[in-house]
């Protein structure tokens, strides 16, 4: 589309092009194709700058639900060479208590999947691109490429603005509500000799979690997420290969044979973040603008993807129907409706994350024997080892 302040009148704007964001765009226009929306991107319009030092760049694996699977398919935004996991291993390192979760217990093709984030990225884009053609009143404007158009959008009385610019956990300007966990994420891929496939790993060691996960470069490499302190973490970044292996391969064990090689170290500051009312007015925060969670429990894009669908629901009903006598109100109102029904799965969805977060970084030898005495129950009592597998698959309904 040829851009100009003529077309940038709208009755939805959606501020950030991440995937939340492009996947809200994709599901308002795939229901509501004459939709008066424009979606404002910082990110440039070519999939091929995105490789230049974008945040779009960005390797890491991603957890994505069966949950988040059907959604993206309606769309047809499922992104390529996604590995299945059809078995979860949970441990303490050193300490007695495990649970075992697997897709036949849940009666599943699968417990989740593990995608590079880029790949979801350009995959929403190239779905978002294919709803273009049929949506004439719709506007991609990337801010890096037209910032002078930026300052000209306007929105027609009663407009929506959708705030899905999100960020990393220590990239947020906003604080409300929430915890530092005074964690670091390193993250990484990692090689070994004995894989076993559609496998995940979560092993919980004295300082946090360490996870083992499924990977796009094949069988025997797997996306690794090891949280630490941050001192221990740094240090970890900077040892040669050959130590880190030998420190890893301490701290997980030999289930997997010998880590081999290690690449794509980075690090990530760990914490939580949400607002406590995520709809003031005609706004609403989506995404990691409402909520940022510790990766322990790899519900955050899940999460999102959730908000997005639902939030698109509810816009395309809101526009679909004749402009009423004060439209401010009435979409004040929907959006009251929208966070209402999004209440309960946002709660239980940051509450599980945070229990698991705190209880299982404690060194604390009653809370050490509690969290044994969990994992053991939630192996042994499968209504509450479904129940829980469910909430993370599909989110509370």
């Amino acid at each position: 589309m040829n851009l100009s302040a003529n077309n940038l009148r709208c009755d939805v704007l959606i501020q950030g092009g991440g995937p939340v964001g492009l996947a809200c765009a994709a599901w308002c226009l795939q229901q509501l194709p004459t939709l008066k929306l424009v979606l404002l991107d910082r990110n440039p319009s070519a999939d091929e700058a995105l490789s230049n030092g974008n945040i779009c760049s960005d390797t890491r694996g991603i957890a994505l639900s069966h949950g988040s699977k059907l959604l993206l398919d309606t769309i047809q935004a499922w992104p390529p060479n996604c590995p299945e996991i059809h078995r979860v291993h949970v441990s303490q390192a050193g300490r007695f208590g495990r649970a075992i979760m697997t897709r036949e217990e849940l009666k599943q093709d699968a417990l989740g999947h593990i995608a590079r984030y880029r790949d979801i990225h350009l995959t929403l884009r190239q779905a978002l691109r294919k709803l273009q053609p049929a949506s004439p009143h719709f506007s991609w404007v990337h801010s890096n490429e037209n910032p002078d158009l930026v300052n000209q959008i306007g929105a027609e009385d009663g407009a929506c603005i959708v705030h899905a610019e999100g960020g990393l956990f220590n990239h947020q300007e906003w604080v409300e509500a929430g915890h530092n966990y005074h964690q670091t994420a390193l993250v990484g891929l990692v090689e070994v000799d004995q894989p076993q496939a559609h496998q995940a790993w979560e092993r919980f060691t004295p300082e946090g979690p360490l996870a083992l996960l499924p990977s796009h470069a094949g069988e025997h490499f797997l996306n690794l997420v090891w949280c630490s302190t941050p001192s221990t973490a740094q240090q970890r970044l900077e040892l040669d290969e050959p130590e880190f292996l030998a420190a890893l391969q301490q701290q997980f064990g030999n289930r997997l044979g010998r880590f081999i090689s290690v690449r794509e170290r980075r690090l990530y500051e760990l914490g939580l973040n949400y607002r406590k009312e995520v709809v003031l007015g005609n706004e609403v925060w989506i995404g990691n603008a409402a909520q940022t969670l510790h990766p322990v429990a790899g519900q955050g894009l899940n999460l999102g993807l959730r908000d997005a669908y639902l939030l698109a629901e509810k816009l395309a009903w809101i526009f679909a129907r004749p402009v009423p006598a004060n439209r401010t109100n009435s979409i004040h109102s929907a959006l009251l409706e929208y966070a209402l029904t999004r209440n309960a799965d946002r709660k239980a969805t940051i509450g599980i994350t945070d229990f698991l977060a705190r209880i299982f970084t404690s060194n604390f030898l009653p809370v050490v024997f509690t969290r044994g005495l969990a994992l053991s129950a939630l192996q042994w009592l499968p209504p509450l080892k479904t129940s829980l597998a469910r909430q993370m698959m599909f989110g509370r309904r």
